[in-house]
Order: C-alpha cells, then structure tokens, then sequence
C-alpha cells in the first residue's frame, strides 16, 4: 500500500475558473476516500493476521477507537463527495438546460435560412440576382455574399451537430455522476453499520474494565510512567548530540582560525538545545525541510494507530495524555526504514527491555525510530532514504508497533506533517 492516512485526524460559480477547479476538487475528495479505504483494509488485514492471538482488554478497546474513527472518517468524507456530487449533477443539468435552449434557437434560425434558401432555389435566380447588379463591384459582393450565406448555413448545421454531442456527453456525465452518487451513499449506510457495531463491542469492553477499575488503572499508570521516562531519556540524547556536534565544529572553527592566524568567538558553541550549523550542516538541515510532506512512512506497510499530540485515554476520558510523536502499527515481522539521507548519532536499549531506539541527525533535524528488536545499522554511519534500519518489536499482545518522531534541535514536531500520507 503506497498511501497512508493520519487516521486520527482526517476530517477531513459559474466563472469558467471554477468550472477549471471542480474536477480537481472532485479528484482530491476521491483520493482522501481511497486513502482511508485502504487504510481500512490495511487496518482489517493486521486484525485478521492478529485474531488468534491473546491481547488485553486495553489493547481491544484501542482497536476499537481506531477502527471506530476510520468509520466516522470514511462516512465524512462520503458526505462530502455526495454532497460535491449532488452540486455537480446539478450544474450539469444548468448546462443542458442551457444548451438545449441554445439548440432550439440554432434550430430556429436554421429553419428560416432553409425556408428562405428553398424558395430562392433556382439557379437563374441567383444568376439575376448577379446580372442585376449596376456596376462590376455590386455584383464581386453579391456573390461574394451568395458564397458567404452558404458558408454560414454550412456552419450553423455544424453547430447544431456540436452542440447535441455536447448534450449527449453531458447526459453521459450526468448518469455516470448519479450512479458514483448512489454506490458511494450505499457505502455510507454499510459503514454506518459497522460503526455502530464497534461501539456496541467497544461498550462491552469497557464493560469487563469497569469490574476490575484499579487493576487496569494501574495497568495505565505503569505504562504512562514507562513513557515519561522513555521520553526523558530521548531529551538528554538529544541534548547530547547536539552538544558534542557544536562542541566538534568549535574546535574545527578553532583549529581554522589558528590556520588563518584570525580570532575566533566560540563562546555559543557549548549549547545542548540548539545546533550550530556549519555551512554543510545547513544545506543537510534545508534539504530535509524542503522535504515536509514528502517524506515516506518508516514502516512500507502501517497505519498511524496513535496520533502526535494531547489526547484522551481509550476508557478514562479524565486521563490525559500526551504523545511526542506518532506510534505506528505494521505486521509481525516488518523492519523500519530511514526516512531520509541523514548520519546515526546514537543508538540506545530502553532500561529493563531489549528494545532500540535510534537517532538519525538531518542538519539540525533528527529522526527517531523506537521499540526495535534487532538494528541493521551503527553509530556514524550515513543512511540513505528507506534504507533499513531493525526489526520492529512486537509485545505481548501481538502487537507489532513503533515510535516515530521528529525534532528541529531539542523541539518536538508533528511527524504527520512531514510524512507523505
């Protein structure tokens, strides 16, 4: 599957320019709904790989969510299609209203013009009409004026014929149109269905959570404080790079300036929040910015399970919690790839697990692959974009998920921003 989609957060004139516009508009609404169809199978194809094995209550009800916002997601954006749709079969009906109004006045006129052409049919007429003429230069007009009637007539049928195959192909577009309206309203009311199926599994789930609060409260608990330490040790190696690459370009500059005998103001350098750029790192920095947007999925095969930013936890809507990149789920066995030209700064276990994070630098931008297994790479070494870096980890659950974030310096950005989805 080449495209995906931020699954989270997809919510998703009568001027000859807007006429221009329509079908790109009608072009961007299909694509947004075959990015979350095939996010939807994607979706469905990791759960049937994933039936058989045991997972929590928790790690259900989080399945439950996604699946949920794919539904409410794919029924928005068929309602916004049918709704274009509808304004499209309406605007095709103006111009063939418009045109079979045009037609019968061609019609019209092209009738009188035969009426009249029959009773001057007779070629001594048209002679007379000629012959008649006082002088040379009336009658060089007069059949010049003969030659431009019969043109005219020759044009208006052409006309005529033009505009009912411009009928014909907008009723022709106008069928089509009502028929992708009809198949794309019975597909809402099918998802409509497995929408409230969902709910009614998920109610069921927090159901059994309800009878047994404290356990799983401290489930949650146990898992936010895993994070935050997690995210404390992403901090301080990030800090760390930083300052050990402006700690490195000082002593180049110093070692510069001692060559060229000039002075050299390297009091800036020792900061641990900020890289200063040298004139290569700036170009590395520019190349991976002029690439928001672009940039691929670090799995080939995956959906965003959770978003970047504040949200809700699955079952207690009190409990906030907060997500400094975007976790992704892919299949048992998929391996992460860079996604983009950088240099491996560090690679780190998390405590108490044999998991790997590891950090690739882009200038002053870094990229960040959590919970893999196995590591293909090492510190130093250059990667290109999609080369693979380990085996993605899969828990207890079954689960096959990864952390992935973006930083500019120590900052945290919204990866679904940066990636082409």
């Amino acid at each position: 599957m080449k495209n995906y989609n931020y699954i989270l957060t997809l919510f998703f004139a009568v001027s000859s320019s807007i006429c221009w516009a329509q079908p790109n508009k009608q072009q961007e609404l299909e694509i947004q709904r075959e990015k979350i169809i095939n996010i939807i199978a994607e979706f469905n194809g990791l759960l049937r790989i994933e039936k058989k094995k045991e997972k929590s209550v928790l790690t259900e009800i989080k399945e439950k969510n996604n699946r949920i916002a794919l539904s409410q997601n794919l029924i928005q954006a068929n309602e916004n299609q049918v709704a274009f749709i509808s304004k499209d079969i309406v605007s095709n009906q103006k111009v063939i209203k418009k045109l079979n109004n045009e037609i019968q006045l061609l019609k019209e006129d092209y009738k009188k013009m035969i009426v009249k052409a029959y009773k001057s049919r007779s070629q001594e007429s048209r002679i007379m009409f000629v012959l008649s003429s006082q002088n040379f230069y009336q009658a060089y007009k007069r059949m010049q004026y003969m030659k431009q009637y019969a043109d005219f007539r020759k044009t208006q049928a052409e006309e005529i014929k033009m505009k009912q195959n411009k009928i014909n192909e907008e009723i022709l577009n106008l069928k089509t149109k009502r028929d992708q309206k009809e198949k794309i309203i019975e597909q809402t009311e099918k998802e409509k269905e497995v929408l409230e199926s969902q709910k009614k599994e998920k109610e069921q789930l927090v159901k059994t959570i309800q009878k047994d609060k404290k356990k799983y409260l401290a489930e949650i608990d146990k898992k936010e404080k895993q994070r935050r330490a997690i995210d404390k040790q992403i901090k301080k190696a990030l800090a760390d790079a930083i300052a050990a690459a402006n700690k490195k370009a000082a002593e180049k500059a110093k070692k510069d300036s001692k060559t060229q005998n000039t002075s050299s103001d390297s009091k800036t350098t020792s900061s641990s929040t900020k890289f200063i750029l040298t004139a290569e790192g700036k170009v590395d920095s520019d190349n991976f910015k002029a690439n928001k947007g672009k940039l691929p999925l670090p799995v080939e095969k995956g959906y965003i399970s959770s978003p970047y930013g504040d949200h809700p936890h699955p079952v207690h809507k009190n409990l906030m919690s907060h997500n400094n990149g975007i976790e992704i789920t892919t299949q048992d066995g998929s391996i992460a790839r860079a996604v983009f030209a950088g240099e491996v700064t560090q690679i780190q276990v998390i405590p108490g697990t044999n998991k790997k994070i590891i950090y690739i630098v882009h200038g002053d931008f870094f990229t960040i692959y959590q919970d893999l297994d196995t590591i293909s790479v090492k510190t130093g070494d250059k990667v290109t974009i999609k080369q693979k870096l380990g085996k993605i980890h899969t828990n207890s659950d079954g689960k096959t998920t990864m952390k992935f974030f973006i930083t500019q310096n120590t900052t945290y950005m919204n990866p679904s921003s940066w990636l082409s989805l």
